[in-house]
């Protein structure tokens, strides 16, 4: 059985369509997914994740530890920088894909999906004078998303949320929004200008209302998980269960950019060096001239030999509600745009092109820039 966020009891006013993410409760839709969709792109929109994993790493030689586990090279960081990567196991095979935020040299915030990752930190941690602390259910989270989202909470907040104070991938502390104590990051999984609002449990529900209040009235939607997919699919970002699973290396599922093979040792990296050569895929976009969301699991073929598969597709707004899929092909094809491939949707063969990968703002510059 799911369980249930803090934000639950706001939720279920709202709503009666839910799905299970990550083993906990979430709406599927609230209003309707096109209104969802459109109120994030063109102003903002309110999202529950207080369901990713939360674990404090902490004391002396926090930050040796964490970057012996994860694939990116923490030491580039400076003090308040998020770096985003993967944790793989012993193989270098995917466990999670996860960030890392440094809080000082001695403290490491992390955020990923997976209960393995605090076993794992757990068992690196022992004989060690590094304290591990999970603590998903002790501080939910939202996140407010969109072109408009700093301009809404700017008022509310005690800090400036300008881009030079606050850029992309930073945390910042000493947070008040509407007078509730948070800890934020600039962050998200939508491909806009965006935020994470962390919170003590306690006051979550005094956050959702202080949030509600000041938003709503400037267009604000809360969304979603049927339309978090559509900006996901669009924006080229991954989900464990889908893009990726345990017999996974980052190299196939888009975060071979993220191994640092040259920082020295680190756990999985005989495999990824392995991997890097011999993963024979990559995860690339795909249009297809029809299908929907029932491509998704669709075979994909180049002049008729088997070729990849797509491992999920929606009908993108962004597109004028196109077929749109991540896809996995192989590597001398899958960065080919205009490669022409077959899809077996239904029986049915559907042809489509590989294209630009992420198709939504593939330079990131709303993200960025804003």
């Amino acid at each position: 059985m799911s369980k249930e966020t803090a934000f639950y009891p706001r939720l279920a006013a709202l709503t009666d369509d839910w799905t299970d993410l990550f083993g906990y409760a979430a709406p599927a839709t609230v209003t309707e997914v096109l209104e969802e969709y459109r109120a994030v792109r063109e102003a903002a929109g309110l999202m529950d994740f207080s369901m990713l994993r939360k674990i404090d790493i902490d004391g002396p030689g926090a930050l040796e530890l964490v970057n012996g586990i994860v694939t990116r090279d923490l030491r580039t960081l400076e003090v308040g920088q998020i770096a985003y990567g993967a944790l793989c196991d012993e193989d270098g095979k995917m466990v999670d894909d996860c960030t890392a935020s440094l809080r000082s040299p001695d403290r490491i915030r992390f955020c990923g999906a997976n209960d393995r990752d605090a076993e794992i930190f757990v068992a690196a941690a022992e004989g060690t004078d590094v304290t591990v602390r999970a603590f998903t259910d002790e501080m939910p989270h939202l996140c407010l998303q969109g072109p408009k989202s700093r301009e809404m909470l700017q008022p509310l907040a005690n800090r400036d949320l300008s881009n030079a104070a606050f850029p992309y991938y930073t945390l910042l502390e000493g947070v008040e929004i509407g007078g509730v104590p948070v800890f934020m990051t600039r962050l998200g999984y939508t491909a806009e200008l965006g935020y994470e609002l962390w919170v003590e449990a306690a006051r979550a529900l005094e956050l959702w209302d202080v949030l509600i209040e000041a938003t709503e009235p400037q267009g604000m939607k809360v969304i979603g998980m049927t339309a978090l997919d559509l900006f996901r699919i669009e924006g080229g970002f991954i989900i464990g269960g889908v893009e990726y699973d345990p017999s996974v290396s980052p190299y196939e599922c888009g975060l071979g950019w993220s191994v640092a093979l040259d920082k020295g040792d680190f756990q999985g990296r005989a495999g990824l060096e392995r991997d890097r050569e011999e993963t024979t895929q990559r995860l690339t976009s795909v249009v297809l001239e029809s299908g929907g969301d029932a491509a998704t699991d669709a075979r994909l073929s180049i002049d008729g030999e088997d070729a990849g598969y797509v491992t999920q597709a929606v009908s993108a707004p962004h597109l004028d509600g196109k077929t749109l899929g991540l896809a996995k092909l192989p590597k001398g094809v899958a960065r080919e745009v205009g490669t022409a491939l077959t899809a077996r949707i239904g029986g049915e063969d559907v042809v489509g092109e590989v294209v630009r990968h992420p198709v939504y703002d593939p330079e990131r510059r709303r993200v960025k820039e804003s």
